[in-house]
């Protein structure tokens, strides 16, 4: 059967005989792993080459690995890392510094993912933050301002990379002025276009390059009233692949989140039909996995060529002393701590 344009999860720290036939049958084209799904090093290592294996190839296999908040691999067996904020408190005392800093941490998580097989971290996030706006994304992001923040994601993004890891651009095209958590209900944001354009929007601009990116399941009324940018035709088009000039592969954020209403057959042909390249589900219910399964085709044409384009990124690490670069990103981390106390 042909790879199909999906990424799904599963439900826990090993597979099921029915996980294991879905996988052989359906094909997806990738898997994302979540807390439910990590224990140890070495059973992530066996899960991971498990769903490698259960498919015939070497597949994707992400995690959100941001820090802070948002870090899938976490102590006692992995390293505690900061929140996106804590690299742009570094960058407003030293823009180079805080670039360092940013591109370290993410050299970092990436040998921690290559050491058991995930090789796609969902990083960088390039949403600007408005007062007022929804704590979903609060610090998480890097700054305020979208030339701060593209600068941070693009150190970020080339620090993955360097370390063998593709990285994925989110939430396309914004969802920093959500006054909304779309894991709940469908956030919508009222400001006009040509403010989004200006801050938003121009944060991903300069990332346009990144092999992989995700939507935001976030309605924009002054571009669609109605559909948010997952299943938006008009934001895909015009304005991710359009003004954005976005070239990458592009996922749509969890189908089976709170902002999309529909069965999720429905929510994934609508983010196929929008321009989504492959539809991503993560909460591991075997049910939802083959109705989504079901509705997507087989990745083909543009989509696939782009899959194959970003995959061929992935693997290429470049050599590091690790004991070193984490024992010069944590001074550099605590200096700024210290810093910030002093004043």
């Amino acid at each position: 059967m042909a790879v199909r344009a999906f990424i799904t999860g599963l439900a826990g720290t090993t597979l099921t005989p029915a996980e294991r036939a879905f996988l052989r049958e359906s094909e997806p084209w990738g898997l994302i792993v979540f807390k439910r799904n990590i224990d140890t090093p070495a059973q992530v290592i066996v899960l991971v080459a498990s769903f490698r294996d259960a498919v015939g190839r070497n597949a994707p296999v992400l995690v959100d690995q941001e820090g802070g908040r948002v870090q899938r691999l976490a102590p006692p067996h992995w390293l505690a890392y900061p929140a996106g904020a804590a690299y742009g408190r570094v960058y407003d005392r030293d823009p180079a510094l805080g670039r360092k800093a940013a591109y370290q941490g993410a050299r970092l998580i990436a040998a921690d993912l290559t050491a058991v097989g995930i090789d796609v971290d969902c990083l960088p996030i390039a949403d600007v933050p408005v007062p007022g706006a929804n704590s979903v994304i609060g610090d998480r992001a890097y700054g305020e301002t979208p030339e701060k923040v593209a600068a941070l994601s693009r150190a970020v993004a080339d620090g993955l990379l360097a370390g063998g890891v593709l990285p994925v651009l989110k939430h396309i095209p914004g969802h920093g002025r959500a006054t909304a958590d779309s894991h709940h209900g469908l956030p919508v944001v009222e400001t006009d276009d040509a403010t989004l354009d200006r801050t938003d929007f121009a944060a991903f601009r300069p990332l346009n390059d990144l092999p992989l990116g995700m939507t935001a399941h976030v309605v924009y009324t002054a571009i669609d009233p109605i559909a948010p940018a997952t299943t938006s035709v008009t934001l895909v088009r015009d304005v991710i692949r359009g003004r954005l000039g976005f070239r990458g592969l592009l996922m749509g954020d969890d189908i089976s989140m709170g902002a999309l209403s529909g069965s999720i057959e429905a929510r994934s042909r609508a983010a196929i039909a929008a321009g989504c390249d492959v539809v991503l589900h993560c909460n591991g219910e075997l049910a939802e996995m083959q109705a989504v399964a079901s509705a997507v085709p087989a990745l083909a044409g543009a989509a696939a060529q782009r899959a194959d384009a970003a995959l061929a990124r992935r693997g290429r690490a470049s050599e590091h002393d690790l004991g070193a670069l984490r024992a010069e990103w944590a001074a550099l981390m605590d200096a700024s701590a210290g810093a910030g106390r002093a004043t």
